[in-house]
């Protein structure tokens, strides 16, 4: 699978032109989308099917700064998996360094669209429980 790709835009960055750390946080959304396009399973999918997968939390440790008109590429990859709760993980590079910008993670948890309760993929979904349970 493809690395999510991401070239840094003008009113990402402060008046230094380094990108706002808040931005991070996006791209790492950025990136968990695309890999749910990647795998199949696109988060409209998820909503249509009844599944909602809000952040409960989310870390960043800023390792070097990323400027205008850099490119970086985002690795997104599943760290743990319970069928209702997810962490992903996340490694910001730049492109043509490859020298690490940012590491992070996001905790979240399935619930049900219509109940906002806690939702089993194993017991519910079996599809998505098993695309999951494959990126380990």
């Amino acid at each position: 699978m493809e690395r999510y790709s991401h070239k840094v835009q003008y009113y990402e960055t402060d008046q230094m032109q380094i990108v706002h750390h808040s931005n991070y946080i996006r791209w790492f959304e950025e990136a968990r989308t695309y890999l749910m396009d990647e795998i199949g399973f696109s988060y409209q999918r998820m909503e249509d099917e009844g599944i909602m997968i809000p952040v409960l939390a989310v870390n960043a440790e800023y390792k070097s700064m990323t400027r205008f008109g850099e490119t970086v590429l985002i690795d997104a990859a599943v760290k743990q998996f319970t069928g209702i709760k997810l962490i992903m993980e996340y490694t910001v590079r730049d492109k043509e360094t490859q020298e690490v910008r940012c590491i992070g993670e996001t905790k979240h948890a399935f619930i049900d669209k219509e109940t906002y309760r806690p939702l089993s993929l194993k017991r519910k979904h079996t599809e998505l429980f098993a695309l999951f349970n494959g990126l380990l």
